[in-house]
């Protein structure tokens, strides 16, 4: 397998570092996506970044000139619901912002429950020390805690910014607390079930991502094609030092996704 992507049926997309920087297109990513459309690739925008609902994302992706339907989003706050529903929870306290709240509301969870059953971090961009103050007290009285992923950082054109990763990092050293579960990538789920409803098999389907502990991961677990691309987060040194046989490791590297496809 290469970069040409031969007999690949379906792609998955990250967004952050992948199709774009901050506000910005990555160089190439709408191109890649009319070639997608042309060679009768489908293709999906998969993202941890919990920070917004599937609403919020669709503006963004129009306003960068990408059409997108609901169906075509996959975000880590579905799989967090998911695993809420399963788990028959409908009170939490959440650390997230306006936008993963809706979705969480919408579905019927309270977000601000005096008596939480489990805490819920989110990558929340709007963060008040009231929301994390709350959530340490509620932590210390036995309440436990679920992350909606585990990304350390979120790419931005000036460096990496704070993420859930770092948020949970500040949440152990001030209630010795680790969280119970964590969801979204590298969870195979993420993907498994749109490919599995799609018909597809996964050995003809391929993550393209930035990350290695997350969309490289994933891939693995899900069996499909792992296409790193180097325009966000890892680096190629970061690849080098792998051991042998790792989860992480890439089918594919490229600089970005402008080499796809071709």
């Amino acid at each position: 397998m290469d970069a040409k992507l031969t007999d690949i049926d379906a792609v998955f997309l990250d967004l952050d570092g992948t199709i774009y920087l901050g506000g910005e297109l990555i160089d190439g990513a709408k191109a890649f996506l009319d070639r997608c459309q042309e060679q009768g690739v489908q293709r999906f925008f998969l993202s941890n970044n919990s920070s917004k609902s599937v609403e919020q994302y669709l503006v963004k992706l129009q306003h960068l000139g990408l059409p997108a339907s609901e169906d075509d989003v996959l975000l880590s706050t579905h799989d967090l619901l998911s695993w809420l529903a399963k788990n028959e929870i409908s009170e939490t306290w959440l650390v997230g912002t306006e936008g993963m709240r809706s979705m969480l509301e919408a579905a019927g969870i309270s977000t601000v429950s005096e008596r939480p059953q489990y805490v819920v971090l989110g990558y929340d961009t709007e963060l008040t020390y009231d929301k994390i103050a709350q959530a340490s007290i509620h932590m210390h009285a036995g309440v436990p805690l679920v992350a909606s992923h585990p990304d350390m950082v979120c790419p931005s054109p000036d460096g990496g910014l704070p993420d859930v990763g770092a948020y949970l990092a500040m949440f152990k050293a001030t209630t010795g607390v680790d969280p119970i579960h964590i969801t979204g990538k590298p969870n195979p789920g993420m993907i498994l079930h749109k490919i599995e409803a799609l018909g597809l098999e996964p050995a003809r389907c391929a993550m393209v991502g930035d990350r290695l502990y997350t969309d490289m991961a994933m891939a693995s677990r899900a069996g499909v094609v792992g296409v790193l691309v180097l325009s966000g987060e890892a680096t190629q040194a970061d690849v080098d030092v792998l051991p042998q046989g790792a989860e992480q490791r890439p089918t594919i590297i490229v600089n970005s996704v402008d080499e796809l496809l071709r």
